[in-house]
């Protein structure tokens, strides 16, 4: 039951990820701190529900999303601190991306489902950090997050463990 919950709250929030700028929802300056909040809280929630079967990847979610939370709120509440990182957070971002990939993997290596989930991760993250590198736009780096969070998602719901 947990699974197919965390499963549908990475779909629904990679969800609003993708649409909310298309539908004017989200402001785009404010769109990497909101996709980071949401990540950091499909991390918290995926960390808490691990920790019962695999104590160190559940600590290393809970740990990274604690940090996520606070750079994502920190980004959203304060404009100044945006315009001050917007380059940091461009790599951070994808950072995030790739070391949550190589937490899933080192956590789920016989389980295929949740490996390719990992290298989806590594994958979007390097590309985040190309892309974050010289477009800058944050509609679509948001939706590198958005899609992760939605295949992460679809991926769970396959996946018979």
């Amino acid at each position: 039951m947990k699974k197919i919950t965390t499963s549908i709250i990475a779909i629904i929030l990679g969800l609003i990820i993708i649409v909310g700028p298309a539908i004017k929802i989200i402001p785009s300056t404010e769109l990497l701190g909101l996709s980071v909040l949401l990540l950091s809280i499909f991390l918290l929630i995926e960390g808490i529900g691990e920790i019962d079967y695999n104590t160190t990847k559940g600590l290393l979610n809970v740990i990274l999303g604690l940090i996520m939370l606070i750079v994502s709120i920190g980004l959203i509440f304060n404009p100044g601190l945006f315009s001050f990182l917007t380059a940091l957070t461009i790599y951070l971002a994808g950072i995030f991306l790739i070391i949550i990939g190589l937490i899933v993997i080192i956590g789920n290596r016989d389980d295929k489902y949740k490996f390719w989930s990992g290298i989806l991760g590594i994958v979007l993250g390097v590309i985040y950090i190309i892309l974050g590198t010289y477009i800058k736009n944050p509609i679509i780096l948001g939706s590198l997050i958005g899609i992760w969070l939605l295949i992460t998602g679809v991926l769970n719901i396959f996946n018979k463990n």
